[in-house]
């Protein structure tokens, strides 16, 4: 088998993150009002390609240290690139027919049901602590690696992947179909927040600078944190603690993301919706190892079992 061939062992979540980039290079003839579309898509995807070789190429070999844990790292710096690849399909302009639409639920939910007047009885402590979570959500993924790593064993990252990539890059591929802009940006006198503080301005000045400015809908947020919960009930089953944690903390991101003007609450709604995916994938991972259990030791009992003499 030439060399070339008997490199090519991918992971299944890196063959989830060449099947995005690879999506988004087909997807450039079809969005030709966008004016930053042009051949980076087809480069990044081939250069994923390259990582993905070379990697699983050296593990095969042996020819660097310590890479198959390496490996485990590399999806999240991909999944920063995938995010910001969706810069690329940035309209020339705005034409807000979302927005108009969306920010009626906004005024329903943060004015007539009074959540932003729920959230500040508290005084500062709620605003500051929904803030903290909005941030904190960059550091999820690492985050569960870490867990899975200590708690569980590295043979759980691959899985984990999976179910994570699933619920974060199907909100990105929706991105280019819904270009919009924030709440925060598009109405700004809707609702906005009464408490500041410095994590928000910190927030703030992290979007500004750091984020991209295609789309809004679906929220990857809220479908990325919640896809993270669905991970940690299926893969650590006897520490569901880690489950009802994340669980608590993706709800407490999808307030954060309305009361913060950060995405409007169609958003949120379209974010959880997303999330169902890799809680399906979750449940296929389930039963496909259940399943495969009960028939290794359907085989061990029939083994101890000897034919009549």
């Amino acid at each position: 088998m030439p060399a070339f061939a008997a490199g090519l062992r991918f992971r299944r979540s890196e063959w989830i993150l060449l099947g995005f980039f690879v999506y988004v290079a087909i997807l450039v003839p079809f969005f030709p009002d966008r004016g930053n579309l042009g051949y980076q898509p087809l480069i990044i995807a081939s250069g994923a390609f390259g990582v993905f070789w070379c990697f699983s190429f050296a593990e095969r070999h042996n020819l660097i240290a310590k890479v198959s844990e390496i490996r485990d790292w590399i999806p999240l710096g991909l999944i920063l690139v995938a995010f910001r690849e969706m810069e690329l399909f940035l309209p020339r302009q705005y034409n807000t027919r979302y927005e108009a639409y969306w920010i009626h639920w906004d005024q329903i939910v943060l004015q007539q049901w009074n959540l932003r007047g729920m959230i500040e009885s508290f005084g500062p402590i709620l605003p500051f602590y929904l803030e903290l979570c909005y941030l904190l959500v960059y550091g999820v993924g690492a985050y569960c690696v870490l867990v899975f790593w200590f708690k569980a064993g590295r043979k759980t990252i691959d899985r984990f992947y999976m179910i994570y990539l699933s619920g974060t890059l199907l909100a990105y591929s929706l991105f280019p179909y819904f270009p919009s802009r924030p709440p925060r940006v598009a109405f700004p006198q809707v609702a906005p927040p009464n408490i500041s503080s410095w994590l928000r301005e910190l927030n703030l000045g992290v979007l500004n600078s750091a984020s991209i400015h295609s789309g809004v809908f679906p929220s990857a947020h809220v479908s990325s944190a919640f896809a993270a919960a669905w991970a940690m009930f299926l893969l650590l089953p006897g520490r569901k603690h880690f489950g009802w944690g994340m669980l608590i903390y993706a709800i407490s991101v999808s307030i954060a993301t309305v009361y913060g003007r950060y995405h409007y609450a169609a958003d949120v709604a379209a974010g959880f919706v997303v999330s169902l995916v890799p809680a399906a994938v979750a449940l296929a991972i389930r039963f496909q190892h259940f399943g495969r259990d009960a028939w290794a030791a359907a085989r061990e009992k029939l083994g101890t079992v000897h034919p009549r003499e």
